[in-house]
């Protein structure tokens, strides 16, 4: 052991941070004040202040980020602060466009004045449904009304009885003659005092009965009879439109200043353009209509048993006013937060309904509503990406809308199972800032491919996973524990459980001089941290508590990384972890599960001969072998290549093999491991079996750092822990990876103890003499290596296969 032990070890000190209790400067967080700001986030910060706070086209906000490292936290609580000093909207209504009912006008008024306007109409209405009727039944109306008629009720009788008069002279009566379900007036002649219908007559001159030359006579009487007939009833036409005129002009004087009164005092009230324009069309159409006021017979209907009929449509709609945005309640600008961004919830509808005979689909503008983008209007709107691209027709309406800055109502039917409706309503300006949160893929893809995205989201807020660990932050995150056990009613926690805290951020973060911004994830360890201090009586968190929640959290999530560490212990899974193999290698892998990583050994081998083929990948003959993994394996073969086929041929095939690996492989942390195992293979020199290594390499043999190393190290240790620590056992990692140390507590008590090492290393050649024992030698002048080091074997090795086939080759050839 004592040989092992001369090469370079990560000092114990070196192998978790620690957070000294004692440098926080309290007893318990309730000592301290509780966390009001966002943490970690500055640059974001920037970014979404600059966005909320530009008013130029386009400066919408992009947030991109983790889930759980404060994005919806922090837009609210800025929005918040802007939403107090933001001014508020106006109200948004639609109503009718008496010209062209099709186009309803958008009108806008202040704050909290819709539904007053609203209330004024329905009020003008219903006073004038009330007054409208008493001026009809006035005394005074119904003389003029009386007078006018009679008036051409006389001149109508005058003509009828002068024609009635002069057909009498001529022999012929008036009488009203049956046609189908009507009668209209006709002349017949006087026959011995009777009326007697020319067809009649005309039999009886057949039959010999009546002169035929007195018939004639009739007939041409008859003829000018009836024309002159025709005439007249064409002037009682006349006279009957006449007097509908005038007393649609009588009604119209008689009401005019009922009407004049009513809506200018709604006028008064509302100095604006647009509004007067729609108050002049209103009472030209009431004028114009004055029948309507009028109160109509109720004519009851015969109840049918187990039929309901629809109810009378409103002959009033049209007066209506539709308060699509109401903002008398809102208190500064609007702050909109869309869960479910259906076409519907975002942009509104404009919904339709059966007619009473149930024969077609009928809309109006008191069916236009409004949706969350109207509603935000005049402050943000807060979407979630991916919500809005799942959403069939969002995004497109969307994109459109913030290029133009206006809306256009409209109902969105993509399996056109309606007749789209004519209704076109008049666009409204929008001006709304949109916060849309969603992650890096996203952002990119839509960057690349969507050229208005790139237009209309000007601002990318990165929200980013870890910040630097220094006091400051380390106090921040001592308040941020405090606002969470206020807010969510937990112990407080003491100094060495924040402490502990601390630590865990430091863990997630993957460096020692990071801590994780994932609150999400820490704040689960302070609710059951709390949970397990309950269950143990104390009245604060300790150090104690918080280990339990990280282990019990782990232990919840660990059956996979149990079943595989059970087929080791069994020998399913062949894993050496003492002894000497040539070409065989213990590498460390990554299990990435989701919610949970380990690292456990795999066994690489190598097996080489003489031959051309080079390094066979065989996960990537396998197709079981990722990019990142396939190169790996080129980037070790240029090593080979340069250390050692300068002045030879390197006529070699080498197979490498994760063996016992049925799934896909990829990253190259293991292209250093598979160098160790084909150097060992062409030097004959066993590798030792209680050393695992991870890190890879690149072409000039420097060992580069890798990720998970500390779930690498834990899962070596728990295999070598389970069969017993003889204090050989060791990993070996690159030395860039030192600083992302944050082992276990059991691991580097071991470790401290003797019984486990950590080896950093540098180079292919350090890393070779620690798995062998046998000192790598470096190169002389003449381009030759120390005699019995390892680099010389292979150089050897090399240089033999070279001339074997050379000579095999040329033997071949002596053959043919």
């Amino acid at each position: 052991m004592g040989q092992e032990r001369k090469f370079s070890e990560v000092p114990v000190e070196k192998l978790r941070w620690r957070c000294p209790p004692e440098s926080l400067p309290f007893e318990t967080t309730t000592e301290i004040k509780p966390c009001m700001e966002i943490i970690g986030q500055d640059r974001a910060l920037k970014a979404i202040r600059l966005g909320l706070e530009l008013d130029s086209l386009g400066y919408n906000i992009f947030i991109v980020g983790l889930v759980g490292t404060g994005r919806n936290t922090t837009i609210k609580c800025l929005l918040e602060e802007i939403d107090k000093t933001g001014k508020i909207p106006d109200d948004l209504c639609y109503v009718n466009n008496f010209k062209d009912p099709d186009q309803p006008h958008c009108i806008c008024l202040p704050a909290g004045k819709g539904k007053v306007f609203k209330k004024e109409m329905e009020d003008l209405i219903e006073s004038l449904k009330k007054n409208i009727p008493l001026v009809f039944e006035s005394e005074d109306y119904q003389k003029q009304r009386r007078e006018l008629v009679e008036k051409h009720r006389e001149r109508e009788k005058g003509m009828v009885k002068e024609f009635e008069t002069r057909a009498k002279k001529e022999g012929f009566a008036v009488v009203q003659v049956q046609v189908g379900p009507f009668t209209r007036p006709d002349v017949v002649p006087m026959v011995a005092g009777n009326a007697m219908p020319l067809e009649q007559l005309e039999n009886l001159v057949d039959q010999g009965q009546y002169p035929k030359e007195s018939f004639e006579l009739l007939k041409t009487k008859y003829s000018q009879l009836a024309t002159d007939m025709e005439q007249v009833l064409k002037e009682t036409r006349k006279v009957e439109k006449l007097i509908q005129e005038e007393l649609s002009t009588l009604d119209k004087t008689a009401i005019s200043h009922l009407v004049q009164g009513a809506i200018g005092d709604i006028k008064d009230k509302y100095p604006l353009p647009k509004i007067h324009n729609y108050l002049d069309e209103a009472k030209e159409n009431i004028l114009g209509t004055p029948a309507r006021f009028q109160p109509k017979p109720e004519t009851p209907q015969v109840p049918i048993p187990g039929l309901v009929l629809p109810s009378q449509p409103d002959a009033f709609t049209e007066f209506q006013v539709n308060v699509l945005v109401d903002n008398s309640e809102t208190k500064g600008g609007p702050v909109i937060i869309e869960t479910s961004p259906t076409y519907r919830n975002l942009f509104g509808t404009i919904e339709r309904n059966v007619d009473r005979m149930g024969g077609m689909w009928k809309t109006d503008f008191t069916k236009i509503k409004s949706g969350s983008f109207l509603r935000a209007n005049g402050g943000y709107l807060v979407l979630n990406a991916l919500d809005v691209f799942i959403e069939p027709g969002v995004w497109i309406a969307l994109k459109r809308t913030l290029r133009n800055r206006t809306m256009e109502m409209q109902s969105f039917d993509p399996f056109y199972l309606f007749a789209s409706s004519a209704l076109k309503p008049e666009p409204i300006d929008i001006k709304v800032k949109v916060v849309m949160i969603g992650d890096a893929y996203i952002y990119e893809t839509l960057y690349a491919v969507d050229e208005d995205f790139k237009k209309i989201f000007k601002v990318k807020a990165d929200f980013d996973t870890v910040m630097e660990r220094k006091d400051e932050t380390q106090l921040k995150y001592a308040a941020f524990i405090r606002k969470i056990c206020n807010d969510e009613k937990l112990l407080p926690f003491d100094r060495s459980g924040a402490a502990a805290v601390i630590e865990y951020g430091v863990r997630l973060a993957g460096r020692q001089k990071k801590l994780s911004t994932e609150f999400h994830r820490v704040t689960d360890i302070l609710r059951e941290a709390s949970y397990w201090a309950r269950k143990d009586g104390s009245s604060a968190v300790t150090e104690k508590h918080v280990d339990q929640a990280i282990t019990e959290k782990i232990y919840r999530k660990k059956m996979i990384e149990e079943k595989i560490q059970e087929m080791i212990d069994e020998g399913t899974i062949l894993i050496d972890s003492d002894g000497s193999r040539v070409g065989q290698v213990n590498g460390l892998s990554v299990y990435d599960l989701g919610e949970y990583a380990f690292g456990k050994p795999s066994r690489i081998t190598a097996q080489t001969s003489m031959g051309k083929a080079g390094i066979i990948n065989i996960e990537r003959e396998a197709d079981l072998s990722g990019r990142t993994h396939n190169k790996g394996v080129l980037i070790l073969a240029g090593y080979l290549r340069g250390k050692f086929a300068q002045d030879k041929p390197l006529t070699l095939t080498a197979s490498i093999c994760f063996e016992q690996s049925y799934g896909g492989i990829d990253g190259d942390s293991a292209s250093s491991t598979e160098v160790y195992a084909i150097l060992s293979s062409l030097a004959e020199v066993p590798i030792r079996q209680e050393v695992a290594v991870t890190g890879s390499v690149n072409q000039n043999g420097e060992i580069q750092p890798i990720g998970g190393v500390n779930q690498k190290i834990e899962g070596f240790f728990d295999v070598c822990k389970a069969r017993g620590l003889n204090g050989t056992q060791g990993v070996m990692i690159p030395h860039q990876n030192t600083g992302d140390l944050m082992l276990r507590k059991d691991v580097v008590e071991a470790v401290s103890q003797g019984k486990f090492h950590i080896y950093p290393v540098k180079t292919i050649d350090q890393g070779i003499e620690i798995l062998t024992g046998v000192p790598a030698g470096e190169k002389n002048p003449d381009g030759s290596y120390p005699e019995g080091s390892v680099n010389f074997r292979v150089n050897k090795k090399l240089l033999d296969l070279a001339r074997s086939m050379k000579g095999f080759e040329g033997a071949e050839e002596k053959k043919v």
